[in-house]
Formats: C-alpha cells, structure tokens, sequence
C-alpha cells in the first residue's frame, strides 16, 4: 500500500522524468517521479476536465481548488490561464514536492500548494470552484468524501467540477452530487470519461 499514488509518503526510489505538454494554449515544462499518478503524461481524462472546465461561470469572487493535485497539470493550466488564485493539495508529499518545483520551472505564481488529506488543511476557502481527478483506487468512500465535502466550501454559485470512468463509478458518483447539491450535470463525455458538474445554488 505504501507505494500507492494517493499514500503520503511512497518509498519507491526516485525516477525523474521531465517531458512538454501543451494545456489551454501554453505549453508547461513538467518534472515527475515514481510514486505519482500518470507520470509519463498528462492523463487523458484531466485533459478532458480542464478542456471542459468553464471558468466565466463562476462567480466573480474567490478561487479555485484542485484536489489530488498530483504534480500539478490541472491546477498550474487554470492558474495560467484564467489568473485566479489556485490552491492545490495532495496527500502525496512527493507529488506536492513536484507541483511546487513545477509551478516554479514554469513561472506560474498565483498558486498555493501544500499537503492535505482531502480537505483537512485548507487555506483559502470559500472557492469559487473545486475541481478533481479523484484517486478511484483509494476507494469510494474517499471519493464519494471529496464530493460530499465539497458543497460546504463554495461560494454561492460555485461549482465542483470530477473526472470519473463510466465503468469506474461515474453513475454512483452522479447520484451523491445530486444528493449533496441538488443537481449534476454531465458535462462532456470522452472515451468512457464522464465530466460531472455541480452548482451550489
């Protein structure tokens, strides 16, 4: 179990890698390792959320949390691109270690990244928005405890934004965002990837 992406402190030996990949026009410069999730690319399915992700929606206040930052593409892209603070977290400290460098090595400034068990340690709430590629292999109580904590830390407005797998449990994920906000919304659906939209009204 120690070696798993979603773990604190994986004690697989280092193994950087460094590679480009091109996010909503910019092209980043990323640095990963061993121990994190998609490490040789950008995975398909947060291609598919940040494509989808509608930022003029939002409310005109407040900032957006990426949760299960991993090493940083979701969270670094909507900084670069739409300029609101972004607070990223993981409980990974290996992944975080990486998102930091790579927010350096890419110049990407308005960004807070730090460790946190889902959301234990926040430093920026209410959000305007909270996106997540939710680590489907710790389970779905850890998923389902990302989507159901999220109402209460938006802003009126705010959206909480997943990528989730059809076969990996989108249907059940579409059913406990309905419950928590009273609406979802499949936004996009992409080679078995669903793209799930709540609005806290």
């Amino acid at each position: 179990m120690t070696n798993h992406y979603y773990t604190e402190n994986p004690d697989l030996p280092h193994d950087y890698e460094e590679w480009d990949f091109t996010l909503l026009g910019r092209r980043f410069h990323f640095v990963t390792d061993s121990g994190v999730f998609s490490r040789d690319t950008v995975d398909y399915g947060s291609r598919v959320m940040i494509a989808a992700f509608d930022a003029e929606e939002l409310p005109a206040t407040g900032g957006i949390l990426d949760v299960g930052c991993g090493y940083g593409p979701v969270g670094l892209a909507l900084a670069a691109a739409y300029g609101r603070p972004v607070e990223m977290i993981d409980v990974n400290h290996r992944a975080v270690d990486l998102a930091s460098r790579n927010a350096g090595r890419n110049q990407v400034t308005n960004v807070d990244i730090h460790v946190s068990n889902i959301y234990e340690t926040l430093h920026h709430a209410p959000y305007a928005a909270i996106l997540s590629n939710p680590p489907i292999r710790a389970g779905k109580e850890v998923v389902h405890e990302i989507l159901s904590g999220a109402h209460e830390l938006l802003l009126p407005g705010g959206t909480l934004t997943i990528v989730i797998q059809k076969k990996q449990g989108a249907p059940s994920a579409k059913k406990k965002m309905t419950e928590v906000f009273g609406n979802c919304e499949i936004v996009t659906k992409d080679k078995g990837y669903y793209i799930l939209k709540s609005v806290k009204e």
